[in-house]
């Protein structure tokens, strides 16, 4: 008689620092993966590693407890300490295996892993404006940088890239076979299971707008203000457009930081910021906007506009489609992979482009319906459970 022989369990590592919205939206492919991974897989053992701050936001069940741990890592990323005592954490939990989410691998990592590589900003966008270091420690960081994703690339035994412009990125920056790097695509909330808090609570509409000085119709960014996002370019364009639209307001959502400061620098330049909570301001920037008022902010308006140029996958409006926001969109880089036809599009380098395609989502309401319906269909293909499955399978694959 013939005996089938179990694969034997496996002690897996997952390195989850940037474990929920700390980590902005690194911190959701973080939590994504973590959570569901550990549902799809019952079999193997699982050792998560956070830190500090979002210890106590992962939940282990009781029942999970005996093969599902976290450790507790007191150094933050992109730090030598990190270097230096990642290694050793991991070699004292005896993984088969380690898969780090973002790039920064230690050096003497001692067990075989995978890494998820998001994009090649600090590559492919090396500029002492993005950084608030002085600027010979912001080129010896850089320096160490690419000395951390080359390691990463080149010791993986498999490369995770979220779009195949990434996918593409990857091979021909750093010169390898093709067939080491898998993609998977993040996903969006699963609003129908509620998982997402943006639709547990409904406010009042008006009131919620009101609070954050908001009476006008208006366009909509989310996300950070680092200097590849354009955010600049678009406040230009935005003072361009006001003598047509003097109805209009730009709402610039993101937690205020040196380079929010910065653009809202900029915007007091070009007269159309005066302070903080003042009514009078054409552009508006709100800091901060909890989950369930900034579903009031996507469901009231006229278009999210995201004129990057440059991203790995551009998670920000494709949740805008999911929440009913028509979306305005750069052609550059993944954005047209991942949007599909469910977005106008412009040249983020064309300011003459962006005015356009804002007056025409403007003025066009069948436009902005008809995106409406196809950023509906288009985030179907975007799940977050099956790219912890595609991942899973990564994993069985060593």
């Amino acid at each position: 008689m013939i005996k089938t022989l179990k694969t034997p369990m496996k002690r897996i590592g997952i390195d989850a620092r940037f474990y929920g919205p700390l980590g902005k939206g690194l911190g959701r492919y973080t939590q994504e993966i973590v959570d569901n991974i550990i549902k799809i897989d019952r079999f193997n053992h699982y050792v998560i590693f956070l830190n500090n701050a979002n210890f106590d936001e992962l939940a282990i069940a009781p029942e999970d407890r005996s093969r599902i741990i976290k450790i507790k890592v007191g150094v933050r990323w992109y730090t030598l300490a990190e270097q230096l005592v990642m290694p050793w954490l991991i070699w004292r939990q005896h993984l088969d295996f380690m898969h780090f989410l973002h790039f920064n691998v230690p050096l003497g990592c001692p067990v075989k892993f995978i890494v998820t590589i998001h994009d090649l900003i600090l590559i492919k966008y090396p500029t002492v404006r993005a950084s608030t270091l002085a600027p010979w420690f912001y080129w010896l960081k850089h320096l160490l940088y690419r000395l951390v994703i080359w390691s990463a690339v080149h010791r993986a035994r498999k490369i995770i890239a979220v779009s195949k412009f990434t996918k593409k990125d990857i091979v021909n920056t750093f010169h390898i076979n093709h067939q080491k790097v898998v993609v998977t695509y993040e996903g969006v909330a699963n609003l129908a299971r509620g998982s997402d808090s943006l639709f547990v609570t409904k406010l009042n509409d008006k009131q919620t707008l009101l609070g954050y000085n908001i009476d006008k119709p208006f366009l909509l960014y989310v996300g950070n203000a680092y200097p590849h996002k354009n955010l600049l370019t678009l406040i230009r364009v935005f003072k361009n457009l006001l003598p047509s639209q003097p109805d209009l307001k730009l709402v610039l959502v993101g937690k205020a930081d040196y380079f929010y400061q910065q653009l809202k620098a900029s915007a007091q330049e070009l007269g159309l910021w005066q302070g903080e909570h003042q009514t009078t301001n054409a552009v508006v920037f709100p800091g901060y906007v909890p989950d369930q008022e900034l579903e009031v902010l996507y469901q009231q308006a006229v278009a999210y506009v995201f004129p990057s140029l440059y991203e790995g996958f551009g998670l920000p409006p494709l949740e805008a489609a999911a929440k009913g926001c028509p979306v305005v969109s750069s052609n550059r880089s993944s954005l047209p992979e991942v949007l599909g036809k469910a977005a106008l599009y412009f040249d983020p380098e064309d300011e003459t482009a962006l005015h356009s395609a804002l007056q025409e989502i403007i003025s066009n309401s069948a436009l902005r319906h008809k995106l409406i319906a196809l950023g509906q269909e288009r985030v179907k293909k975007f799940d977050w459970w099956e790219c912890a499955r595609q991942t899973h399978e990564i994993y069985l694959s060593l």
